[in-house]
């Protein structure tokens, strides 16, 4: 069974299904996950709308489903999709794009 937080969410992370390149980081209720699999689109809950976002419906960019896992506590899901353009809203592949070993980033009061 699926640990969904005290909100109705759970972390969904999108792996590229050909690459493996990690492509985003979305969250899902249980009706996004139902229209996923329903679908075959991945769907999202957007925590700063408060409302169900279809993922590529403005832009054009969407995620097409290949399978989804759970991790070992069930609390969090792997989402392997094939993009259809851009996944980031900056128009980057994906949301991942720092130099991975530029750590500069954490120097800041956000871990103070």
């Amino acid at each position: 069974m699926l640990k969904f937080d005290d909100e109705g969410l759970i972390p969904a992370i999108i792996q590229d299904a050909k690459s493996g390149e990690v492509l985003m980081l979305g969250y899902m209720n249980k009706e996004s996950l139902k229209l996923t699999l329903s679908s075959g689109d991945v769907w999202f809950y957007s925590r700063s709308r408060q409302e169900l976002w279809h993922k590529g419906e403005t832009s054009g960019n969407f995620l097409r489903m290949k399978s989804i896992i759970k991790d070992c506590d069930s609390d969090a899901l792997l989402i392997k999709a094939e993009p259809t353009g851009p996944v980031c809203h900056t128009g980057n592949r994906t949301c991942f794009l720092q130099n991975d070993k530029d750590y500069r980033f954490l120097e800041t009061e956000d871990l103070a």
